[in-house]
């Protein structure tokens, strides 16, 4: 097996942004840390902007960053180790969530290939498969890595924080992108994913906009699980500012109630943190992340905690 070290800084790099309210703020921060970085921008559609982000890239292989998303600088001094088994692979780091303290894929860094992205077909480009409808990561060749390198704002606006609570609230209750019955609900949510969802529902009431993101939560797994909503229209960015417009002007109550819904109906263990309480939360959540290396899969991890 062939192996080779790439050195990050050696790919290009694109600045991938739609309406972030911080986006031009933190473009001169990444022009200041990767003065070699590309931006795509206004382009609607993940599938789409995905597209157009790999044909600005002149490397092969190119690091994406979300509007969003600041890296750790260190990031781009670092290597990836290519073989025959993940040279064709796309990876996404985690990122350090600002409002809830989680690191996981969500809005993390992450190193595509311009035929990967050429190839799929997802989200606005899907063909209505569970699998590719809203979300990039069920196919083989998408790696979730180990390893944290960046940190995640979604929290710029009342409404960036509900939309991301809101997308999160949706897509953590599926399995691999199919809705499960409230009956399988429980068994068919992936353990990790069930933690997230109520982490998501519970913790951020520190930060700025904070409580929009628990509220878009909470809505999100309401909407899925208890109402006849089509789930598949998350990856809508249009769809949810059209239900933005419904729920915006709801207050705290809103949410506190609909807490106690999904307590009683799906049996969710989430609470009413305030800001003390999820400063605490992350503190110490944070401990428990320690990097081994760009090419280390969460998959590595497992099967050697589980022995495999």
């Amino acid at each position: 097996m062939t192996e080779e070290l790439i050195d990050i800084a050696d790919l290009d790099c694109v600045f991938l942004t739609y309406d972030e309210p911080r986006k031009e703020e933190f473009w001169i921060k990444i022009q200041n840390m990767v003065p070699w970085a590309k931006r795509v921008d206004g382009v609607h559609g993940s599938d789409a902007a995905h597209k157009a982000a790999a044909k600005a890239s002149e490397t092969d292989r190119f690091v994406l960053i979300d509007g969003d998303n600041i890296p750790d600088p260190d990031f781009f001094n670092l290597q990836l180790k290519l073989s025959d088994r993940n040279r064709d692979h796309v990876f996404r780091w985690k990122a350090r969530n600002e409002i809830n303290g989680l690191m996981y894929g969500n809005g993390g860094l992450s190193c595509w290939t311009k035929q990967f992205v050429e190839q799929m077909q997802t989200h606005e480009h899907s063909d209505g498969s569970d699998d590719t409808c809203v979300e990039f990561c069920f196919d083989p060749k998408y790696q979730a890595m180990h390893d944290c390198y960046s940190t995640t704002y979604p929290n710029g606006s009342p409404y960036q924080a509900w939309r991301a609570g809101f997308r999160e609230g949706v897509k953590m209750c599926l399995d691999r992108g199919a809705k499960p019955t409230l009956q399988e609900f429980e068994k068919r949510v992936h353990q990790r994913n069930y933690d997230h969802l109520c982490i998501w529902q519970t913790v951020g009431r520190d930060v700025e906009n904070g409580w929009w993101a628990i509220y878009g939560a909470r809505l999100g797994t309401y909407l899925t699980m208890l109402k006849e909503w089509d789930y598949r229209r998350v990856q809508d960015f249009n769809h949810l500012k059209d239900l933005w417009q419904s729920f915006g002007k709801d207050t705290d109550d809103a949410s506190v109630r609909l807490a106690d819904i999904l307590k009683q109906k799906l049996g969710l263990p989430i609470a009413e943190l305030d800001a003390d309480q999820s400063r605490f939360f992350k503190h110490h959540y944070r401990q428990s992340q320690h990097n081994l290396g760009t090419t280390v899969t969460e998959m590595d991890i497992i099967r050697k905690q589980e022995g495999w």
